[in-house]
């Protein structure tokens, strides 16, 4: 079967950004991104419009053969129909109960089964199984590292989302502590100074010993949140991708070595991919046609 060039598409609440794929290369195309910002508060006809803006413009430079599209999306959704269930958030709410699917078919005159969804933190996996750090690795754990936590399973080369920023986890739950939140208000406890975000702690990490117990800390919480989900998902490797995996020399020698200490092998490894990786992963889902 010829494989096709197709179109992934990363939405957020506040953004869409969309770019070719070359499936065969597996690589996006050069100079086909293209980004805008959009109001998730807006009408459903304002957010639809808005997409579909992109959409067609980014496909301008294929005039011949058919047009397949992968969308990453965050739930809740039902990704095999195509309907938004975010309905609690402060995002998409015009959206709520739609079929996605049919309405951007209907406007972009392409078929419902050239139209594929994916949850966006598997995206983000499915992008460095398909084509980056974890290419032909069986058991993968993603994790997303900023604002939140994002988390993806891979088994058999498909990721689905994991679903762990709630699990419980030492006095709260998992994203307590495995979030940008955490690391200001840890250092701000220690030191009684209050940083912007990890970035300013990884630029005084040298000179401050503060600033490096934190990211010890850091590591060693996250190995023991770690070891469970490796254990009881047989996981090969770990991809770490977010604005806080910039900071991963920082913070690897203590993650390391905790892993170590409890006898798990893992491999741990950064994005490859990075902010390409849920393009990338939306537009594999097209591969399976």
């Amino acid at each position: 079967m010829e494989k096709p060039v197709a179109l992934g598409v990363d939405i957020g609440g506040s953004h869409i950004t969309a770019a070719l794929v070359d499936l065969e290369t597996r690589t996006l195309i050069d100079d086909s991104i293209k980004r805008s910002p959009v109001n998730s508060r807006e009408s459903k006809e304002d957010i639809l419009s808005a997409w579909c803006m992109i959409i067609d413009q980014s496909f301008n430079n294929i005039k011949n053969g058919n047009r397949y599209i992968g969308i990453a999306m965050p739930g809740p959704f039902d990704y095999k129909e195509g309907i938004s269930l975010i309905k609690d958030q402060d995002k998409f709410k015009a959206l709520y109960n739609v079929n996605v699917k049919e309405e951007l078919a209907k406007r972009l005159e392409i078929p419902l089964e050239n139209i594929h969804f994916i949850n966006d933190a598997a995206g983000f996996l499915q992008g460095e199984v398909f084509a980056g750090a974890a290419k032909g690795n069986s058991n993968v754990l993603g994790l997303t590292l900023g604002t939140g936590l994002g988390s993806s399973l891979s088994t058999k080369l498909k990721a689905i989302d994991a679903d762990l920023w709630n699990s419980p986890f030492m006095e709260g739950i998992a994203e307590d502590y495995l979030s940008t939140r955490w690391f200001v208000k840890r250092y701000k406890h220690l030191s009684g100074t209050e940083l912007a975000g990890v970035k300013e702690l990884v630029e005084i990490a040298d000179t401050d010993h503060l600033a490096t117990r934190v990211f010890m800390e850091f590591g060693y919480n996250l190995a023991q949140f770690l070891i469970p989900v490796i254990n009881e998902h047989k996981i090969d490797m770990v991809v770490i991708g977010g604005n806080i995996s910039q900071a991963f020399n920082a913070f690897a020698p203590e993650l390391n070595a905790t892993l170590k200490g409890n006898d798990v092998d893992a491999s741990i490894r950064i994005s490859q991919l990075k902010e390409h990786a849920t393009l990338i992963g939306a537009a594999s889902c097209c591969d399976r046609i």
